[in-house]
């Protein structure tokens, strides 16, 4: 239970807070993540970002850079966001929480159901930490110990990208959440929540070059889910499989539009 909240002015400031209070402290987005199953904190120091500046979306050098503390409504509210990178906030079926909830306190607090940490990855994005480091989410996610999130980059923001929730309702519990993307330059990423620990990359698919049926066998080939009170685990690599080639075929038809 957090019993002191400081709001630092500084980045400076909240860096300080951290290193006096150590594990003792948490630092606070939106706040949705701490006060609720299975992410609620037990931690009892709580330093704010609200006063950092790190709500900023912007255009620097041809990428797009996303403050941390941007919420997912402003995700879908904003004009220069790509578009499934707006689509994925819509599948929290609260606004509240969309309203409160961060996109850094998103990716920090790695839920089992994650929406935005498939798109994410299949749009190879990186992020900027507080010690002044980028690196790619992929790594940052891997990483033993997680620094301060200052911002997301997207270097090709306005890739092919589509993203999609299997759930039985839309406030129920997600089966699997979905993204692939597609690029001449990068060719295709694949990542899924919902089959393994955490969001996975699932590059032998990626490496297959193939559509449809034939991908669908991939996919449903290149996870091992588990039995749970969303479904079973042949429905997961059978749904997977399905919605994988669906969402190809969605990015080849944004590339004919083109």
């Amino acid at each position: 239970m957090i019993e002191q909240f400081f709001r630092p002015e500084s980045v400076q400031q909240a860096l300080e807070l951290k290193r006096q209070f150590l594990d003792e402290a948490v630092y606070v987005g939106g706040g949705s993540k701490l006060n609720a199953a299975p992410t609620r904190t037990s931690k009892r120091v709580g330093i704010s970002l609200a006063r950092l500046g790190l709500n900023d979306v912007s255009w620097q050098d041809g990428q797009l850079h996303i403050g941390a503390m941007v919420t997912l409504q402003a995700l879908i509210d904003t004009p220069l966001i790509p578009q499934a990178l707006r689509d994925a906030p819509g599948f929290v079926y609260s606004r509240h929480v969309r309203n409160q909830a961060t996109l850094g306190g998103e990716i920090a607090a790695q839920q089992q159901e994650s929406v935005l940490l498939p798109v994410l990855l299949a749009l190879d994005a990186n992020v900027v930490t507080a010690g002044g480091n980028t690196v790619e989410i992929e790594d940052y996610l891997n990483s033993p110990r997680h620094e301060l999130l200052l911002k997301v980059v997207l270097p090709d923001p306005y890739r092919r990208c589509a993203t999609r929730k299997v759930a039985r309702s839309a406030a129920g519990l997600a089966v699997l959440t979905a993204a692939v993307s597609l690029s001449d330059a990068a060719g295709m990423r694949v990542a899924l929540d919902g089959v393994a620990q955490g969001t996975i990359r699932l590059r032998d698919a990626e490496k297959s070059g193939l559509e449809n049926a034939a991908l669908e066998q991939v996919v449903s080939a290149s996870i091992a889910p588990q039995d749970d009170i969303c479904g079973s685990a042949v429905y997961k690599r059978y749904i997977a499989g399905v919605v994988v080639a669906d969402l190809l075929a969605d990015c080849r038809q944004m590339q004919e539009g083109q």
